[in-house]
């Protein structure tokens, strides 16, 4: 099942607000909301080093058994084809 967008996305309410705010009437848009640059940066760290340090932590054995599976899911035949 898909998830679902956690934001309203009606095309209608959308073009009637933005009718409200440029005849005067209703409240403004919000402005967008700006993300926290420490949070930025901390998640940025980590994000960097990640790969990195999950190759350095595996053995070569392990790696290759990844890759061989990661190789197989990406270019094996695909997920219900219809076929059977």
């Amino acid at each position: 099942m898909p998830k679902r967008s956690s934001k309203e996305a009606d095309p209608n309410r959308a073009a009637f607000a933005i009718l409200n705010e440029a005849i005067g009437e209703g409240e403004p848009a919000e402005p967008e909301r700006q993300k926290d640059p420490a949070a930025v940066s901390l998640g940025r760290r980590g994000g960097l080093k990640g790969g990195k340090a999950r190759a350095e932590a595996l053995s070569p054995e392990e790696r290759k058994r990844i890759a061989q599976e990661a190789a197989r899911k990406r270019w094996g035949p695909p997920k219900g084809d219809g076929v059977e």
